[in-house]
């Protein structure tokens, strides 16, 4: 007969599993700035709109252009595990991540200001209320390979 801690370990991955197959699209899902959603109370979000310390990043710097910048997310985004582009248009970008073990969804969004030449993004889990700082994690990496790129772009120009 198996242990009550194996039952209700096995009982929460059920419970777990089950909540990721029920959840719905992000939000946001917008076009511009003025579309992001705030981050809710729960602590599964960043966005590099928010004012409060949890959920905010800066935003990403501009390339030359709102275009090279979204091109080079792209292709960052491509090449990572478990990502779907679902929309990719020249000022915005959608793109779907899924955990490896349940296929949890979290949404991250990039949208261009033009005004202020930076690129504003939201990455939010669809479910739950803890995501053990998964989406920050992500936003890092994407922002620091992003960022490393433009250094290295600042840095062929010093050259002689």
């Amino acid at each position: 007969m198996p242990k009550r801690g194996t039952q209700s370990m096995t009982f929460l991955f059920i419970l777990l599993g089950s909540l990721g197959c029920i959840s719905g699209a992000s939000q946001s899902l917008g076009k511009d700035n003025a579309d992001l959603a705030p981050c809710p109370n729960s602590p599964n979000c960043i966005s590099s709109l928010s004012r409060e310390p949890r959920h905010a990043m800066p935003p990403l710097p501009y390339l030359k252009s709102g275009q090279e910048s979204m091109d080079r997310l792209f292709r960052i985004v491509q090449g990572m595990k478990r990502a779907k582009i679902v929309s990719a248009t020249p000022n915005y970008l959608h793109v779907e991540f899924r955990s490896a073990l349940f296929q949890f969804v979290d949404d991250v969004e990039f949208v261009l200001d033009d005004a202020a030449r930076v690129i504003h993004f939201r990455s939010a889990s669809r479910t739950g209320w803890y995501d053990f700082g998964v989406n920050r994690r992500r936003m890092t990496q994407i922002s620091n390979h992003y960022l490393d790129y433009l250094n290295e772009k600042e840095s062929e120009k010093k050259r002689p």
